[in-house]
């Protein structure tokens, strides 16, 4: 066995092989050299490993008072602790810490409570606040932490409500606050580490029942032993945190480390973690990159931090996935500072967590991870995090994060790296059912769920009105970096969320949560290379009969909206939301030339709409002609609304423009067809609505129970429901010819290069096929074209002559919805 894998684990057990890392190395090779942050100094105690934590609470005791970020961050920790120092209750019958922490029914006073105690310290022990050093300080979280002990968190105390807050948030806290006030608590800090042993002793279990600890929630175990193991100076304990991560237990089974679809122990565990594609699921199936994803390499790369370079750093090869993480897992899904709603889970619900919120953690965990990364790939996220702090003009990073990560951005910034440049490309995540499209200037997220990932999550009384997120939501991501922030959840009409096709019935709070659906068809190909992709949903609502074919087809700067065989026989209405934007002052929207009144309350049904544009937001074509039904409302509500946890009941008034179609009661095969264009102005968005219908322009060319299908310029995107062919159609390149797919399939054909949309196939051009279902052994496409001649296929992909075009047979079984491609000129 190699002496590199712990535990005696055999071999690579995963195929870590990364194919993010190429790609990065690549990267590296063109950048310039950096002068990177150093490596840890290497730690031979567990004293010296405390030391660590400590400084990266407080930024270390040599933090540069006169840096303007540097000094903010202190100001920030000052005030933190200022603020609940005021009203702590240090009287002798005290029932509680702090007068609005007394219900003892609800677990999350417990960690709220630590997590204060825990902000008072580091303070205390930050230089530089108002209380630093300050005996008096240290003493009332000294004599808090007792109270603690004595009255509700400890051996011999029944806890309550929910097990992540004794194992996990509370024990977090206060190890954190242990670190940095240890050498004034004498005997007590032995009563305290004993009281987080008793809670959470193993850094492969958790749970009052001791259930295996999966995904981020491992990480947060391992990560609580880990720095009470080190406070005590258990060396076993730091050695089982190591294993832990690889799982050693669970021979790999539940590796944070390794990808979840990656390997021989495939299969074996919940199917939590990061996957090949990027995709990351928790709590089985929700996918959840901007929520316990952020979380866990935040975590992790802490974790990292205090173990490297000691007897107890991880030595699992598979460590190098992390770096794939974040390039693969993050860095698509972050638009200017803001995370895909779609990957946040019930986070979005969330007051504290809106849009940029989640990013933060990202950066500050990347910023751990480059002392100790490879050199290539220590410059390439070097320049990613350039690119991710100087374009979010938003929320500033340096005015909102730790004095600890200030000093290390400072540093990679005094560095000058050349940022990364603006992310352009398209990405899909077959393991989580969505799909980001980045482009210069915006982008798009699409959110759908399949029979193989969730709808929703609202546990804990949170995201509550959630229904429809994954019902083919549609997000854009603009220069208004602000949208999905300022209160947008609480105040978005979630019977009309974008891009849906929804039943308008009323719904219950948390009504049909954690529920897939009882189709695979979820998924699309997407171009290599190319901002080019299809990404298909076969909607089958939860909670109603509504089934309905959804497609979207992203060829540059369009998305070809295309909807078919929506049907529910028992629904009082039907809408498929066009658009719903909370919009800024001065916002105008024009309909077929008309400017529109946009005052509060307006609505109106306007009848053969070719096309339309929102000021600040996007132009849309309707290719046959819409009935559209718009309406510019200001809508109040509270936070208090969609999450009884965290909510807050202070109401909010936001203005939105809502534009739907509307498909009436008991729809039996309704359509649509329409198209986004964010990057054009309104002469743009009629030049292309008077293009459709001819070659280059728009043409649907498929929108049945079948197939949909579009041509636009050099590309012809199909997604297959079943067997069926769509013609290329006249006047266009290879007329006459057709495609055909032999059942369901996501199929590209792409022109590329100069000259795309010519008048011959003498362009480079790949075809780009999946299996969205992830059930297929194999799927058969033949592409009738004369004038191609073949290059290259992926492995698995045969390609032969037929007539005079050609069969391409992809072997698909296993590939779990990824594409594959063959080229031709």
């Amino acid at each position: 066995m190699p002496a590199d894998r712990p535990g005696g684990l055999t071999g690579p057990s995963r195929r870590s092989v990364l194919r993010g890392l190429g790609a990065l190395a690549g990267a590296a090779a063109l950048a310039p050299a950096l002068s990177l942050p150093a490596r840890a100094t290497p730690a031979s105690t567990t004293a010296e490993l405390v030391e660590r934590w400590a400084v990266l609470q407080t930024g270390g005791p040599g933090l540069d008072l006169t840096d303007a970020h540097v000094k903010a961050a202190v100001k920030r920790v000052d005030r933190a602790a200022t603020t609940v120092l005021t009203t702590l209750d240090r009287s002798a019958g005290r029932t509680a810490l702090w007068p609005d922490l007394a219900d003892w029914t609800r677990s999350n006073t417990v960690t709220t409570t630590f997590k204060r105690l825990r902000s008072i310290a580091v303070a205390w022990a930050t230089p530089g606040t108002s209380v630093a050093a300050d005996p008096a300080v240290a003493a009332d979280v000294a004599d808090g932490i007792t109270w603690m002990h004595d009255h509700v968190y400890g051996p011999g105390i029944p806890r309550f409500d929910n097990d992540w807050d004794w194992e996990i948030g509370s024990a977090s806290a206060l190890v954190d606050t242990l670190v940095v006030l240890r050498e004034h608590l004498g005997d007590a800090l032995a009563r305290s580490t004993a009281a987080i042993d008793h809670y959470t002793p193993d850094p492969n279990l958790w749970r009052a029942d001791r259930q295996i600890a999966t995904g981020a929630n491992r990480v947060w175990i391992a990560t609580v032993v880990a720095v009470r193991a080190s406070l005590d100076g258990d060396e076993v304990a730091l050695g089982r945190v190591r294993d832990a991560l690889s799982d050693v237990e669970g021979a790999g089974a539940n590796s944070v480390l390794a990808f979840v679809d990656g390997g021989t122990t495939e299969g074996e565990g919940t199917g939590e973690g990061f996957f090949r594609d990027g995709s990351f699921l928790q709590h089985w199936k929700h996918p959840y990159n901007g929520g316990y994803g952020k979380e866990l390499l935040g975590t992790l790369s802490s974790l990292l931090h205090l173990l490297g370079d000691s007897p107890w750093q991880v030595t699992d090869p598979e460590l190098a996935n992390v770096y794939a993480w974040v390039t693969d897992a993050f860095d698509p899904l972050i638009v200017r500072g803001d995370m895909a709603a779609s990957v946040c889970g019930r986070e979005i619900a969330r007051p504290s967590k809106q849009g940029h919120v989640a990013a933060q953690t990202v950066i500050e965990g990347t910023l751990r991870l480059i002392p100790s990364a490879p050199q290539d790939l220590a410059v390439t996220l070097t320049s990613l995090v350039a690119q991710w702090i100087t374009e979010d003009t938003y929320r500033d990073f340096l005015a909102a994060t730790t004095p600890a990560s200030v000093v290390a951005a400072n540093a990679l910034l005094a560095a000058a790296p050349t940022p990364r440049g603006a992310l352009v490309a398209h990405r899909q995540y077959p393991g989580m059912d969505k799909m980001m499209h980045r482009r210069p200037g915006f982008a798009v997220s699409v959110s759908a769920y399949s029979s193989r990932v969730y709808n929703y999550e609202s546990i804990q009384n949170e995201n509550l009105h959630g229904w429809h997120l994954s019902d083919g939501m549609v997000l854009l991501y603009t220069d208004d970096l602000g949208h999905y922030s300022e209160d947008y959840w609480p105040t978005v009409d979630p019977y009309r969320l974008p891009g849906t096709t929804v039943d308008t019935a009323r719904l219950a709070n948390s009504a049909n949560f954690r529920e897939t659906s009882d189709a695979a068809w979820v998924g699309g190909a997407a171009v290599p290379g190319a901002t080019v992709g299809a990404y298909g949903q076969d909607l089958r609502a939860r909670g109603s009969d509504l089934r309905a074919l959804k497609s979207w087809f992203l060829v540059d700067d369009a998305v070809v909206c295309v909807g078919s065989g929506i049907t529910a026989p028992a629904a009082g209405g039907v809408e498929t939301v066009v658009e719903n934007r909370k919009v800024r002052d001065g916002a105008a929207l024009v309909v077929d030339g008309v400017a529109q009144g946009l005052g509060n309350g307006w609505s109106a049904t306007l009848d053969d709409v070719r096309w339309c544009h929102l000021s600040g937001t996007a132009g849309y074509v309707f290719p046959g002609g819409a009935r559209l039904h718009a309406l510019r409302e200001d809508r109040t509500h509270t936070w208090r609304e969609i999450n009884i946890k965290y909510g807050t009941d202070t109401p909010v008034t936001r203005p939105y423009v809502t534009a739907w179609l509307d498909h009436g009661a008991a729809p039996a095969d309704a359509a649509y067809a329409y198209v986004m264009l964010p990057a054009a102005d309104a002469a743009a968005t009629r030049a292309f609505a008077e293009a459709c219908g001819t070659a280059p322009g728009l043409r649907i060319i498929g929108q049945d129970a079948t197939v949909h299908a579009v041509a636009l310029g050099g590309t012809v995107a199909a997604n297959f429901w079943a067997p069926a062919s769509v013609p290329t159609g006249a006047g266009v390149p290879g007329e006459g010819g057709s495609l055909h797919a032999d059942g369901p399939a996501s199929v590209v054909v792409h022109e590329s290069g100069p000259g795309s949309g010519g008048t011959e196939w003498t362009r480079p051009t790949t075809v780009a096929l999946s299996d969205p279902t992830q059930t297929r052994a194999q799927v058969v496409v033949d592409l009738n074209r004369d004038g191609l001649r073949f290059v290259s296929a992926d492995p698995g992909v045969t390609v032969t002559r037929r007539g005079s075009g050609w069969r391409i047979v992809a072997a698909t079984a296993g590939l779990a919805g990824a594409t594959v491609t063959a080229s031709f000129v």
